[in-house]
């Protein structure tokens, strides 16, 4: 047999696959996955288009729904918002039944809004020759006490109850009571040194004298033995203290540290305290539902806009109640009162606007008018405020001094009483002469959170200056300040305006029936204020979690009072007209931010509110908030905040929460628009809540609703 042969075998698999065939086959399959995908993309647009659709829908039903009950709603507003009203009411039949009693008691005591009673009061004072110092301090608190009741009248009666003529005499005497009471302090003092033999200092020979009260503090220096070695002093009681230079310490001097724990100094348009007025921002217009609708709020902004910006007292004070002397460059309130009434001829149901808000400058005007401070070392009164109060720092010639003989006192009359020493002398004035070192212990009443601005008033200029004034000390743990003076000034020390701005936080919470309390924390403090009928309290101030102000605390007082106090304690919460200049905010619609104010003030009663960090998300036009219904005196928990939206003209609650990750003004689930906060809050309310709404008192209201206005939170937070 020959050898076998071998079989073929024929390899197994498919056939091998052209280059041609895999470009098809990859073709194909590309074309189905693209098919597929727009097949996709084409359900997942449509599904979305259906949704927007619906949600469309939805929403459309919402506004149809909201748009149908506006007017009742609105209507339902308006009735309780006549709780502003009437609390408007009793403050005007108070001081009318403030007066008649006043009338009654013949007391002896002046109406100070009674021209003949306050100039007859002023004249028998300026005919009294009894200059001791003690009787001129007690006097003093009694002239106090009359400047503020006329600022009172002056900055917290409504336009529609004061006249021009009776705002220009209530200025003149609060400008007369001011120059008579420092005339009589200038004598008081020229009487201390005709007897400074009285208080020689046993170890110096030279007179020193401290005398103090509530109001103001003297302290009193007189070169009797003319030694150099005694060219320095510090008044013990006080701890203020000064170093005169050695041409001095020979010289027949006096010097004066005349601390007033007020300002007179400044512009009255500085000293008031504005106090917002209450405007009930609704008009016939809203409850149209038609294109006078869309022009409206326009006109609203307008308004509102000026409601807040009555918290200014830089400027705001000077044009709403002109003086003849101080404020001859302002506008009248004529002017004003014209312009207001033009405006209710257009919005019949709009309450007087504050008599004391003017329109904001221009950008142009702003411009210039700090293009012509640049120069000048000017302090800026807008963003500076005086913070407790004024030394008048004088240097004084001796008096005659009173001699005995005899058992006679005999001294020398001159008939040009206190006269001033001239430093430097003004044979000298090209002359570099030394200059004079004051210290001074800064009182224990008020906060400096930064270090102070020293300022010299400039009386030709009628303006605070900081030449003149050099090698500045402060040292804030000892409440020291000291430095260096060209000259023999008034001066103050200033604190910016803005430190505790923006807030932190916020929270308005009611404790009991027409009570509540306000916080407001910001950068350097806590502030508590406890709310109780138609009075305010200032309850703590914490910082460094420390109380501190005691001697304010506790103490009852209208919403006027309680700003002026913890702007004198230089606790300042307190925004004014220009102070989105001086730090960073989002300014809010008028509109959004008053009614806002209003109807947060309408159920403060039985809601809580509080600040949420949506709010600046949330853009200019709307306001966003934390509320929660609350009825016990306790905390509200985290767990029962809700967060609502408001513009001014709807309502909604919010789906996000405050620990959200992004902002959305998607409505919560099982929610609606309502035309106003309060309907918005009665649609999750309790009865219980509601019934605490409609029998809350007006005089409660109306000072929640002031507090929001002056400090506004929604903005500056």
């Amino acid at each position: 047999m020959g050898p076998k042969k071998k079989k073929k075998i024929k390899p197994s698999g498919k056939k091998k696959v052209s280059k041609a065939e895999r470009l098809r086959l990859q073709k194909k399959e590309e074309r189905r996955l693209k098919e597929e995908e727009e097949a996709r993309l084409q359900a997942q647009q449509e599904e979305g288009v259906e949704k927007e659709r619906s949600e469309q829908e939805q929403m459309e039903k919402l506004e149809a729904k909201d748009q149908e009950r506006r007017e009742s709603e609105l209507a339902e507003l308006r009735s309780l918002e006549q709780k502003f009203l009437s609390a408007q009411q009793w403050k005007t039949d108070y001081r009318a039944r403030a007066k008649w009693e006043h009338y009654l008691s013949c007391d002896g005591s002046p109406d100070p809004s009674v021209l003949p009673e306050i100039n007859t009061f002023m004249s028998l004072w300026r005919e009294d020759q009894n200059e001791d110092i003690h009787l001129v301090m007690e006097k003093g608190e009694q002239v106090l006490n009359l400047i503020e009741k006329l600022q009172f009248l002056l900055f917290d009666t409504q336009p529609n109850e004061i006249t021009e003529k009776e705002a220009i005499q209530y200025q003149e005497s609060i400008l007369e009571l001011q120059n008579l009471l420092h005339q009589k302090y200038n004598g008081a003092t020229e009487h201390l040194l005709k007897t400074a033999n009285m208080y020689e200092d046993s170890k110096t020979g030279n007179m020193q004298a401290v005398m103090k009260d509530k109001n103001v503090t003297f302290c009193v220096w007189a070169n009797l033995k003319k030694k150099v070695r005694l060219k320095n002093h510090v008044f013990s009681d006080v701890q203020h203290g000064f170093d005169l230079p050695k041409s001095l310490a020979v010289s027949s001097i006096a010097v004066r540290i005349l601390h007033t724990h007020y300002d007179h100094v400044s512009p009255l348009r500085l000293q008031c305290q504005c106090v917002p007025k209450l405007e009930v921002l609704y008009s016939k217009e809203l409850t149209q539902h038609s294109k006078e609708e869309v022009e409206e709020p326009e006109e609203e902004e307008k308004k509102a806009r000026e409601e807040l910006s009555v918290s200014a007292e830089e400027e705001t004070c000077s044009d709403g109640r002109k003086s003849a002397t101080s404020f001859k460059d302002n506008s009248s309130r004529a002017d004003r009162n014209e312009m207001t009434e033009e405006e209710t001829e257009k919005k019949s149901e709009i309450l007087d606007i504050p008599s004391q808000v003017q329109e904001p400058l221009t950008q142009e005007e702003m411009t210039e008018k700090e293009e012509a401070l640049t120069d000048e070392p000017v302090v800026d009164l807008q963003r500076f405020v005086p913070v407790g109060g004024v030394y008048h720092i004088d240097l004084l010639q001796l008096p005659p001094r009173v001699s005995q003989l005899k058992g006679w006192s005999m001294v020398e009359l001159l008939d040009v009483g206190l006269e001033a020493y001239p430093y430097p002398p003004e044979e000298a004035e090209d002359a570099t002469q030394p200059p004079i070192e004051i210290s001074l212990r800064l009182p224990d009443n008020v906060m400096y959170f930064a270090d102070p601005l020293i300022a010299r008033w400039d009386p030709a200029g009628q303006q605070w200056r900081t030449d003149g004034i050099s090698n500045v000390r402060y040292k804030a743990q000892e409440k020291r300040i000291a430095f260096e003076m060209g000259a023999f000034y008034t001066i103050a020390l200033l604190q910016d305006a803005h430190l505790n701005m923006p807030y932190q936080a916020w929270e308005l919470q009611p404790t009991t029936t027409d009570e509540a309390l306000l916080t407001v924390t910001t950068v350097f403090a806590i502030i508590q204020i406890q709310i109780k009928d138609n009075q305010c309290m200032l309850s703590s101030v914490v910082v460094e979690e420390k109380d501190v102000l005691s001697h304010v605390t506790g103490k009852w007082l209208s919403p006027a009072d309680l700003r002026a106090v913890l702007k004198r304690a230089g606790v300042n919460i307190f925004p004014g007209e220009y102070s989105h200049k001086y730090i960073s905010m989002t300014n809010k619609s008028a509109i959004a931010e008053v009614r806002a104010y209003q109807q947060m003030a309408l159920v403060a009663s039985a809601f809580a509110f509080a600040w949420s960090k949506w709010n600046v998300e949330a853009g200019q036009e709307q306001v966003v908030f934390k509320v929660s219904e609350h009825l016990t005196a306790d905390s509200v928990k985290d767990k029962d905040w809700a967060l609502y939206m408001f513009n001014g003209q709807k309502a909604q609650k919010l789906k996000i929460i405050e620990t959200s990750e992004t902002f959305s003004e998607e409505l919560a689930e099982g929610s609606e628009f309502h035309s106003t906060l309060y309907h918005m809050l009665k649609d999750f309310a309790s009865k219980e809540a509601m019934d605490k709404v409609e029998t809350a008192s007006c005089l409660f209201i109306d000072v929640v609703y002031q507090l929001l206005l002056a400090t506004r939170v929604l903005t500056y937070s």
